[in-house]
């Protein structure tokens, strides 16, 4: 009688789970806020003053208990009834409380919708980042890394894959896209692309492309093989390896060039 294999566990954990919906922290000052505008839609200047008057003697009974002293939604429900007396009294005489017109209300909505469509479009830009992660994982472990082509965005993929393995860092994709950076691959042939990985990517992996470059400048028929030794410079000295890679180049620049990098 055979014992079945137990199903196959990974290291990944559902998407869904990592890239958890944002819950926007609870404002009590705000809630209190909303609550006035609510009560106070319709009152006129008379009611208005009534109410802030009941909100004045509930600050005052409230200040009597310490258990309320860090409270922030009371002070904040009497300044907004403060502000909503003072503006009816600025206004014609008969007019009524309306949170549609007031400026101030709608200024803060207009905030609030935008700041709410920025964690949105957070929230994509994550979950997208991990989907690529997964995809690169992936590729890892069907060996196939070296075939893929990098993309925008790569560099945050690799940030996340190394904050996956608790902050370790992930050899195989660093030179994965230190040979792609080098050879001007995929979204790297793009010059521009190339000048934002210097803000991206870490010291070793861009002296390690800058080393590749040069030796294959030098060495152009030299085997993938013989170049590993670039990485394990790279990884132990990255400044003294971007010194390296800086005078091989100057090396061979023909006379009369400035000698800087491609």
């Amino acid at each position: 009688m055979t014992t079945p294999w137990p199903p196959r566990r990974t290291g990944r954990s559902p998407l869904a789970s990592r890239v958890a919906a944002h819950r926007e922290p609870v404002d009590p000052a705000r809630i209190g806020r909303r609550v006035v505008r609510r009560r106070a839609k319709g009152m006129d200047a008379v009611a208005v003053a009534a109410a802030l008057e009941d909100a004045r003697f509930d600050a005052r009974q409230n200040a009597r208990h310490e258990d309320l002293a860090d409270d922030v939604r009371g002070p904040a429900e009497l300044a907004e009834w403060e502000r909503i007396d003072q503006l009816l009294a600025a206004a014609p005489p008969g007019t009524v409380y309306d949170p549609d017109t007031d400026d101030v209300v709608q200024a803060e909505l207009a905030a609030e919708a935008a700041a709410a469509a920025a964690r949105e479009a957070e929230l994509r830009e994550a979950a997208r980042i991990a989907a690529r992660a997964d995809e690169l994982q992936a590729l890892r472990e069907l060996k196939t890394l070296e075939q893929a082509e990098p993309r925008e965005g790569d560099e945050a993929a690799r940030d996340e894959l190394t904050r996956r393995a608790g902050a370790y860092v992930q050899a195989d994709i660093d030179a994965w896209l230190a040979r792609a950076l080098a050879a001007h691959r995929g979204h790297y042939a793009d010059p521009a692309a190339r000048e934002a990985a210097a803000g991206l990517l870490p010291q070793s992996v861009l002296a390690h492309a800058a080393l590749l470059s040069a030796l294959a400048r030098l060495v152009p028929a030299a085997a993938p093989g013989e170049l590993a030794l670039a990485a394990r410079l790279a990884t132990a000295e990255p400044e003294a390896t971007a010194d390296l890679a800086a005078l091989l180049n100057a090396a061979t620049e023909p006379a009369g060039t400035d000698g800087g990098p491609a």
